[in-house]
């Protein structure tokens, strides 16, 4: 047990040297001269060399990539070119937003799509499974941004329900916090709940048709006992599974959705430093937010082991 984990932790330090490689390459890959392009049209040959200076593009790429994991091993992310901040800080005041909305999201899209996909199984064929699956084929469909244009619309200016943007802390009351997360979550966790449940219900299905199943059946066992105690525990790797990769999916929505929103986290602080080109804190935000999908996948596979106890390569 403790050799895998100690082999699957290893193994995330190259994934996470290469992560850092290309992180470090977006002043380089970009195009055009960053310096250049963060000088402006107006900006003198001194003002560009001045900032190729400070981005230390005047020196050789290995010896400042060398520098650059130094500095991150010791906790320094980098300077703001336009704010003179510094990166962590910048992030530090950010992250609140954003990880309220990704954990909101993953709460409401588990505890929605995994009863759904397990129905949908139970009900194959009929109308239920048909409803499912047609949300599911919606969820896919329909853009992030075009979700949460209607449910503002609909639930905040039409109903006046809700706030249609802004964050409250969650240091200033839980129903606060709540009341301006929970149409941005939705909207977030739509595409999030589709692909859940389809693979709940294909696992499902799969499972339902082993023979253990039928045996149990046979024994009396009632229909919940099956669906839930015999057939969703031995489902839970795949849906797990893709429970860790759909991550990839909150983080790519919390940008668009913290812009639709006006929630200030992460995903707008990244949008503001793409359009200034701020390298450092974009290097910063996409280095942190990999960092972050590589850690939950590792739980990901940690949890393999509580699932399935036959894993233990």
């Amino acid at each position: 047990m403790w050799a895998y984990i100690v082999r699957r932790v290893l193994a995330t330090i190259p994934v996470m040297a290469v992560v850092a490689l290309f992180v470090f390459s977006l002043l380089y890959i970009a195009p055009g001269d960053p310096a250049a392009v963060i000088a402006g049209d107006q900006a003198t040959p001194e003002d560009v060399e001045r900032i190729r200076a400070s981005l230390g593009l005047d020196r050789p790429y290995l010896v400042r990539f060398a520098d650059w994991v130094w500095d991150i091993l010791n906790g320094d992310l980098g300077v703001s070119i336009f704010t003179n901040l510094p990166v962590s800080h910048m992030i530090a005041q950010r992250i609140e937003p954003t990880l309220s909305l990704c954990v909101l999201t993953l709460i409401l899209a588990v505890s929605i799509a995994v009863p759904m996909g397990v129905v949908a199984a139970w009900k194959q064929g009929t109308v239920v499974d048909r409803a499912v699956m047609g949300f599911a084929v919606l969820g896919f469909s329909v853009p992030v941004f075009v979700v949460g244009y209607l449910l503002a619309y609909v639930f905040a200016l039409e109903l006046d329900w809700l706030p249609v943007q802004g964050y409250t802390p969650f240091n200033q009351g839980f129903f606060p916090w709540l009341e301006n997360l929970i149409l941005p979550a939705v909207a977030l966790g739509g595409v999030y709940i589709a692909l859940i449940a389809r693979i709940t219900r294909a696992t499902m299905l799969e499972v339902l048709s082993q023979d253990y199943i039928r045996t149990a059946r046979a024994k009396g066992v009632g229909q919940r006992g099956i669906l839930f105690l015999h057939a969703l525990k031995n489902a839970a790797v795949p849906i797990v599974t893709v429970v860790g990769i759909g991550l990839a999916l909150l983080i790519g929505g919390a940008v668009v959705t913290e812009s639709v929103f006006a929630i200030p986290g992460l995903g707008r602080l990244t949008v503001d430093a793409i359009l200034r080109r701020d390298y450092p804190v974009i290097q910063g935000v996409v280095l942190l937010f990999s960092f972050v999908y590589v850690l939950v996948n590792l739980l990901i596979d940690l949890l393999y082991t509580l699932f399935d106890p036959r894993i233990r390569y």
